[in-house]
């Protein structure tokens, strides 16, 4: 499986940004896929997540109420929308697959498969 994050940017505190994921391959429903960021300075910490053949998400708790995880199956595609951003949330996004089932899905080493990355940039 290899991933295409897109979407990052740059907007003001408030705004809104819609990333998107997209897979090459065939993902199986067992798998996960979650969005994690990175903060210049900072690990890499979970955003949200979903599972590809369900629609039950997952999220931070700094994510909850602001930020929403959806896939399109037909397009291979999982998307993070993200509202009422704050600079707090300026990092590169990442998105990434899980192929095994166990685990919660929430820290950086369950994950197998990687997208490149995208700028997130929240001005105040």
């Amino acid at each position: 499986v290899q991933l295409q994050a897109s979407g990052g940017g740059s907007v003001q505190a408030g705004g809104s940004l819609k990333l998107s994921c997209a897979a090459s391959g065939r993902p199986f429903d067992s798998f996960r896929v979650g969005w994690f960021r990175q903060a210049p300075g900072k690990e890499r910490e979970f955003v949200g997540g979903i599972k590809w053949g369900g629609d039950s998400t997952y999220y931070a708790d700094s994510a909850k109420g602001r930020f929403t995880v959806s896939r399109d199956k037909a397009k291979n595609t999982v998307y993070l929308q993200m509202a009422s951003l704050k600079p707090e949330d300026t990092a590169v996004y990442y998105c990434a697959v899980k192929r095994l089932a166990y685990g919660s899905g929430t820290a950086a080493d369950e994950y197998d498969y990687w997208g490149q990355g995208t700028l997130v940039t929240v001005s105040s």
